[in-house]
């Protein structure tokens, strides 16, 4: 038998659940329709067994199974109707009325085993059609055969051999092909309990289901051959028609969890898709913003040393005065700070160092201040950015001007040390310090505001402690 991948047949999205609730509210319609549909029938033959307890008793059994057939064919019809990929179920669907009719109806007429031939192959037919759409096979074949056995068998009533031996004949050919069908069934089953993939393989739980379901059928036929008047088979076999379709409908029902799970999966995983696709936008437009400031930085940095500072070299060869050419050779250094600052390319923290020790000792001697530079212990292997080494000389220049101009100073230390992560310099002098009354105004001052808020920028902190007649300190501490 060749064996086919029906595609259709797919897991019921949320528009199937949404129609399965819909159609959930019209059960109770369906079996009311079920049970006046059966109730007639039942009550019929209720009234041809006589009126034994017994009889009594498997009529109400009878009349009850059937009923629950009926209701279930309404329940599976409901079923196929909201989800097209399980048309395969139809078989099954036709099994439970041609049941009633050939176990129910038959009796009633003047011809029951007529009826019962003409009805069997049909049912055999649909029976075995359903146990391989159930393992997804198809056989063109075997379907050709089955067809025409069921077209064949009703030729046979016309022939000279009277209509009981004929029902015989079809009860145990039919029924030992109905039994072939479900042991290569039930096998199959067994195979696919053994598939490489979790995905393929056959649930041990509901194997064992089907093999309980399959085997009262199984039984049904058997009680037929062996016990034909003690009515087992009429018991058995609707059991297992009502059992086979409850399976199928919590297998849907099973189904419809999982895709509603699995659309739910799907939801967080297309959060968490935006939310990386935004994350990764924002870097882009992050990358993409520091490249244009980057490229604007280097633009005014070269403006600023091909004209600003050609003209402020002009400026000091040029001038016959001293302060001109003093201040326009301090703006050039500024100029050039700011250049190196804009270029954005990282300094050596020793290099760093020498130029602010030769800048800071340098204009405390012109001051006639004693300065003391206490560098590193150790060697320091770190780079400042560029911006960090330009905010730092900045601030290296303010406190210096302080000492300078208002403190009235002689001997300056400067120490500086690097460790734990941290670069931090400390300048103490030995000059006047701070007036009380500008105690508590440190930051109102333009120098004091600056050199703090420099110190923010570069994620660090600018310190300043005073008290007359005792100097001033003030500590800068940045992260390297």
């Amino acid at each position: 038998m060749q064996r086919t991948t029906e595609q259709q047949e797919q897991r019921p999205g949320p528009s199937s659940a949404v129609a399965a609730r819909e159609g959930s509210r019209r059960l109770p319609a369906l079996a009311a329709a079920a049970l006046l549909l059966a109730a007639p029938v039942c009550m019929a033959q209720a009234a041809a067994t006589g009126p034994g307890i017994w009889s009594q008793l498997a009529a109400l059994l009878a009349y009850g199974l059937q009923s629950s057939l009926v209701l279930m064919a309404f329940v599976l019809g409901l079923l196929i109707w909201q989800r097209r990929a399980q048309r395969h179920i139809a078989w099954l669907l036709v099994l439970m009325p041609g049941w009633v009719i050939m176990v129910g109806l038959a009796p009633l007429t003047p011809w029951p085993a007529a009826v019962a031939v003409v009805l069997a192959p049909w049912l055999l037919w649909c029976s075995i059609h359903y146990l391989m759409r159930r393992l997804r096979r198809r056989d063109r074949r075997l379907h050709r055969v089955l067809l025409a056995q069921a077209l064949l068998f009703p030729v046979a009533l016309l022939l000279p051999v009277p209509t009981a031996r004929v029902e015989t004949f079809a009860l145990w050919w039919l029924g030992a092909q109905l039994l072939m069908a479900t042991a290569w069934h039930v096998w199959h089953l067994w195979q696919d309990m053994f598939l490489p993939t979790l995905e393929e393989r056959y649930p041990r739980q509901d194997f064992a289901v089907s093999c309980l379901l399959i085997g009262l059928g199984a039984l049904a036929v058997v009680a037929a051959w062996l016990l034909p008047d003690s009515g087992l088979a009429g018991i058995l076999a609707p059991l297992s028609l009502l059992g086979l379709g409850l399976q199928r409908v919590r297998e849907f029902a099973r189904a419809l969890t999982q895709s509603e799970l699995q659309v739910l999966q799907g939801e967080l995983h297309l959060q968490e898709r935006i939310a990386e696709l935004e994350r990764h936008f924002d870097q882009l437009a992050e990358a993409k913003l520091e490249q244009v400031t980057e490229r604007e930085r280097k633009r005014i940095a070269a403006d600023l040393h091909d004209d600003l500072g050609a003209k402020l070299l002009t400026i000091v060869h040029t001038s016959e005065s001293d302060r001109i050419s003093t201040l326009a050779r301090e703006a050039l250094e500024e100029m050039r700070l700011s250049v190196r600052g804009l270029t954005g390319k990282p300094v050596q923290l020793l290099d760093a160092l020498g130029d602010w020790r030769a800048e800071v000792v340098s204009r405390l001697a012109q001051a006639n201040i004693l300065a003391e530079w206490k560098s590193p212990a150790e060697d320091i292997e770190h780079t400042f950015p560029a911006r960090a080494y330009v905010q730092t000389t900045r601030i290296l220049r303010e406190s210096v001007s302080n000492i300078i101009k208002h403190s009235g100073a002689t001997h300056c230390v400067i120490g500086c040390s690097a460790q734990d992560g941290y670069f931090s310099v400390v300048i103490q002098d030995n000059g006047q310090g701070i007036p009380l009354e500008l105690e508590g105004r440190l930051d109102k001052g333009h120098g004091m505001a600056s050199m703090k808020a420099r110190a923010k920028q570069m994620h660090g902190q600018c310190l300043v402690e005073s008290g007359p007649g005792w100097g001033t300190v003030i500590r800068l501490t940045i992260p390297l």
